[in-house]
């Protein structure tokens, strides 16, 4: 998988403090989240969508205009990247405001999973969609939330306060929410279904 890192802002709540961009080889934004950018004069590689609400495009940056209405802004954006090579991508302001939107990226996630690896950051947590088996470091003291969209099977954890012993967890039955990590190292496995995991800060 290739390393090179890429910074992807989208248009949810901005961060309330960017990362230390220096460290992504790649900076780029959907056409609402642009603004973000520019106000905090941040020059992204490129910026890509409709781009209905921007009434004056930029000059100096490369713009990639998708007008295809089938495709969320954050589907598209994740192709073009795939496309350029990436495949390491930090991803913000994929939360808040509207919660469809939210929702919807959380679908999106899991229709790229076989080919791109993406972390999510708010100001609350950073959250993935976990592989079939994971160890997560630096966790002691944080709340862990286990989430399947919609179901994961035969789930065993080690490191967390309420141990889960190849369980299943489902959406509208059970799962697993507020939980804690009570080592720095948390595994998961699982074998079936898709899991998201939120890490709070």
């Amino acid at each position: 998988m290739n390393k090179q890192k890429v910074f992807l802002l989208l248009n949810g709540k901005p961060p309330k403090k960017l990362p230390e961009l220096s460290g992504y080889t790649v900076i780029c934004a959907t056409d609402g989240a642009y603004q973000y950018l520019k106000k905090h004069k941040i020059k992204p590689n490129f910026i890509s969508g409709d781009f209905d609400s921007l009434e004056n495009l930029p000059k100096d940056i490369e713009v990639i205009h998708t007008p295809n209405q089938n495709f969320t802004d954050f589907d598209k954006i994740l192709k073009i990247l795939f496309d350029k090579g990436f495949t390491n991508i930090d991803v913000y302001g994929g939360s808040g405001k509207e919660q469809d939107h939210f929702l919807g990226n959380l679908h999106t996630t899991i229709h790229w999973q076989n080919k791109l690896n993406l972390t999510f950051f708010d100001e609350y947590s950073r959250y993935f969609l976990a592989d079939k088996s994971i160890e997560i470091n630096n966790c002691k003291g944080k709340i862990v939330s286990l989430v399947p969209f919609h179901i994961a099977t035969n789930i065993t954890t080690e490191g967390l306060q309420y141990t889960l012993n190849n369980e299943d967890l489902t959406l509208g039955k059970r799962i697993g929410t507020r939980n804690k990590a009570i080592t720095n190292k948390v595994k998961i496995t699982f074998k079936t279904g898709n899991l998201f995991i939120f890490i709070n800060h």
